[in-house]
């Protein structure tokens, strides 16, 4: 196999993807799209109908990946594999995203209060000759939390950002009793899957 460049692109405005992937010696630079409310039409984050929670976060990475690899013609950009990634919840089937607001982030944490959860994260890499991707599954379970924690821990402004309203890295880590599965990917980079898609790629890790 032919070694590429060893240097990518991270499709990702998140600063704890760039710190995962610092964290396994990968050069990267940022690829950055718009922030909302101009959010890239090409990059379609609503749920379909029928589409199960794996499916739908597995299609918005392939869609980053391959928007990125659009963005590297326009911008006239050294050509380079990209990397991205997309990361939900999902509690009884459903989607859970960021929070829209405050309100929305106490009753997101409200919901996983006492109880399971799973996390996925989507990681896609592409190039000009292929797409591929990898799916990383994790469950989490959170204890039961008390009306004015989570209040104070939404007026923190950690949850803000970060789909399910928590982050498992920061304050959040007092709310887990149990894990099964990838920290780095409930994170939201995978460092497993990343690292053998990089491999696939060809990239020296």
């Amino acid at each position: 196999m032919t070694m590429i460049d060893p240097r990518i692109y991270l499709a990702s405005r998140s600063p704890r993807r760039r710190e995962l992937l610092a964290q396994i010696g990968i050069r990267f630079d940022m690829l950055l799209f718009r922030t909302p409310p101009r959010i890239d039409p090409e990059v379609d984050e609503s749920e379909h109908t029928g589409e199960s929670t794996a499916d739908y976060v597995q299609r918005v990475a392939r869609a980053k990946a391959a928007f990125a690899l659009q963005l590297l013609a326009r911008r006239h950009l050294p050509a380079r594999p990209v990397l991205a990634a997309d990361t939900t919840l999902d509690v009884d089937g459903v989607v859970v995203g960021k929070p829209h607001n405050e309100a929305d982030a106490i009753a997101i944490l409200t919901r996983l209060s006492g109880r399971s959860h799973r996390v996925l994260t989507a990681v896609a890499m592409a190039d000009s000759q292929r797409l591929e991707q990898r799916l990383s599954v994790s469950e989490v379970r959170f204890r039961t939390l008390s009306a004015d924690e989570i209040r104070r821990y939404v007026l923190s402004g950690e949850p803000m950002d970060k789909a399910g309203a928590y982050g498992i890295q920061g304050r959040a880590a007092m709310f887990v009793e149990q894990i099964c599965g990838s920290q780095t990917g409930i994170i939201g980079l995978p460092l497993c899957e990343t690292a053998l898609l990089l491999r696939d790629f060809g990239y020296p890790v």
